[in-house]
């Protein structure tokens, strides 16, 4: 499994942190931005430069951390890409609802309202936690994909 992950500025240091703690965990991590703080950055381009990394992608199960002030706006970018199912997720409950039954493959947290340690319990829920597979699951994530 590897890791792409990106941020704006507002967060950059949310970011930075994760990055580091997952590359001690020992994941492949790729840092798709911004790699210096920079007040005036739009967070469309860093969404979608995560987003076609994993896209592009030739590993089994690529994904994504995407993490802006409100977390919002990546999260809209992101799923504005056919095949992208980007979730929003302020706690470990989310997160594992967001992968057992919606198989998020693209996690957006809110740099205002995350802690440090909160956004490293719900990677770890993220990470772990596998797609169920229900058929209602499967059912539904088609529907997503065949919405124009």
């Amino acid at each position: 499994m590897i890791f792409y992950i990106g941020s704006d500025h507002n967060g950059k240091e949310l970011k930075d942190h994760l990055l580091a703690y997952l590359l001690r965990s020992n994941y492949q991590v790729i840092d798709k931005g911004d790699k210096k703080f920079d007040p005036t950055d739009d967070f469309p381009l860093f969404s979608a430069q995560v987003v076609n990394a994993i896209k592009q992608s030739e590993d089994a199960d690529p994904r994504g951390i995407l993490i802006c002030g409100s977390g919002q706006g990546m999260c809209m970018a992101a799923n504005r890409f056919k095949g992208i199912r980007a979730a929003l997720c302020w706690n470990i409950q989310e997160a594992h609802s967001a992968r057992n039954d919606d198989n998020a493959n693209v996690l957006c947290l809110s740099a205002s309202s995350t802690s440090q340690d909160e956004a490293e319990a719900i990677v770890n829920v993220w990470i772990n936690t596998a797609f169920a597979g229900a058929p209602r699951y499967i059912r539904r994530l088609k529907e997503l994909d065949d919405l124009v």
